[in-house]
């Protein structure tokens, strides 16, 4: 069993974005769902920092290190894209107007509750930064991280542990081991690896799984966490 590795996660939340979308990407794993989009599918990519239109990452010779997203990579600017200030961005954010954030996280609970800062890190502070205004005023809410820690304790849980960033926003979770949604009914598996079966999965998961009747298998490109 080959768990998935950073940017195959993120191609693989980067296929369910849809024609016309406007997207706000998070720090970490979710800004390199840029990279990804099918071929021929028109997504509008915002970045908090003030950037509508955000396109991929800058080659060595057409970086600009006045151009930035929000985890301060150099990017450019698709055509047609824009540069605003910080509060036009954050009035757009919260007046609902991005169809879909994703964003990482450290915990997500059954009922949709969504928790990716941690007070309690006296090294780094309450650094919550923009995500709540995401989290709570974005059409939908994606999260991509690891199904579990690195002591191997579980992410996904019936409650979350960590201070909320926002209550009951998560609809999809995209981890290193599955696909899923969330609902009424809790976590609703789509997607697994391959090589993982239901019950390992379950074994790693700190809530009750629901595997959906056409529960396929996650069949990602080979690609490397240096790209």
């Amino acid at each position: 069993m080959k768990k998935l590795n950073r940017q195959q996660m993120a191609w693989r939340a980067a296929q369910d974005l849809q024609e016309g979308m406007l997207v706000n990407l998070g720090l970490g794993m979710p800004v390199a769902c840029s990279q990804y989009v099918p071929h021929g599918r028109e997504i509008v990519f915002q970045s908090e920092n003030g950037i509508i239109g955000a396109g991929p990452l800058a080659g060595k010779n057409a970086a600009d290190p006045d151009l930035v997203d929000a985890g301060s990579r150099q990017i450019t600017v698709a055509i047609g894209g824009v540069v605003i200030d910080s509060v036009a961005s954050f009035a757009m954010i919260r007046g609902g107007h991005i169809d879909v954030t994703l964003l990482g996280a450290f915990e997500v609970a059954a009922n949709g509750d969504l928790a990716n800062w941690d007070s309690r890190m006296p090294d780094k502070g309450p650094l919550v930064g923009g995500a709540m205004d995401l989290a709570a005023s974005a059409k939908a809410v994606w999260v991509i991280m690891e199904h579990t820690t690195r002591k191997g304790a579980p992410r996904l849980l019936d409650t979350c542990t960590l201070p909320l960033t926002a209550p009951t926003c998560v609809k999809r979770v995209y981890t290193d081991l599955a696909v899923l949604s969330v609902g009424p009914a809790g976590f609703t598996i789509h997607e697994i690896i391959p090589g993982l079966s239901q019950a390992g999965l379950q074994a790693v998961t700190g809530a009750k799984l629901t595997f959906a009747p056409d529960c396929g298998v996650i069949n990602a490109p080979d690609l490397t966490d240096e790209e």
